[in-house]
């Protein structure tokens, strides 16, 4: 048994330890004799959207940003229907922004987003920055999630999509609707860094399973000895609040 990730421009896009998600991911998957393949793919190069289960696309600054999306509005009708198609994602920050319908930076440029995600962003005046808690329920768990945010830019949700979670401590989405990130199918969207997945195991096995369910079917995983994670996301949870 194999997961395909594909990260989507590392060198741009990798700010706040958010390689780290992928070493994560990979070691889980080592742990349990799972074969992992991590291809990378910068501007100008498109995946082969249907050979992988798993997209990860990190957070960047304006300017990263701003190059990445000229380059990945051409590709996005292949990466939603990779996710249509079952495949698992998570994006973080400004990844996350970009997969939205657009983000409006305090300069008044637009920049388009994929459309992934129904949910825009635009540029606040103040920034988000702290430790950040969440209340998420995910493949039917309750889960406390803990991470690290850092944003000016304030994003909303349409009606009637799920958030990831629901803050506990920290700002989230806007400082304003108490929602932190997004849960799209088996796609996620969240300003979390930290790096995010070291410190919560459960939402990585739970991205983990999405991806293995795509091409083997319902995925059981079997348990690791998470107590340093846990202790990781517990000092995390004391920090925010």
């Amino acid at each position: 048994m194999e997961v395909k990730i594909a990260h989507l421009y590392p060198s741009l896009m990798n700010i706040y330890a958010d390689r780290g998600n992928i070493i994560t991911l990979s070691q889980r998957c080592s742990w349990r004799g799972i074969g992992v393949r991590v291809d990378d793919f910068g501007p100008g190069e498109t995946p082969d959207w249907q050979a992988y289960d798993f997209f990860y696309l990190g957070g960047g600054q304006d300017r990263e940003q701003l190059l990445v999306a000229r380059d990945l509005a051409a590709k996005g009708a292949g990466l939603i229907e990779a996710v249509l198609g079952g495949a698992a994602l998570l994006s973080i920050c400004g990844g996350y922004q970009l997969l939205g319908e657009y983000y409006r930076t305090a300069a008044g440029d637009t920049m388009e987003g994929v459309g992934l995600f129904k949910a825009h962003t635009v540029a606040g005046s103040r920034r988000c920055i702290g430790n950040v808690v969440i209340e998420s329920r995910l493949g039917g768990s309750k889960l406390k999630l803990a991470g690290f945010e850092n944003h000016s830019g304030k994003t909303y949700l349409e009606a009637g999509q799920e958030p990831l979670g629901r803050v506990v401590s920290g700002y989230g989405n806007n400082a304003e609707d108490g929602t932190e990130g997004i849960i799209y199918r088996g796609a996620i969207g969240t300003y979390m860094h930290g790096p995010l997945l070291p410190k919560n195991p459960g939402l990585t096995d739970f991205l983990l399973r999405v991806a293995l369910s795509r091409r083997h079917g319902e995925i059981s995983l079997a348990a690791l000895d998470d107590s340093l994670e846990d202790a990781a996301r517990a000092v995390a949870v004391k920090a925010a609040r």
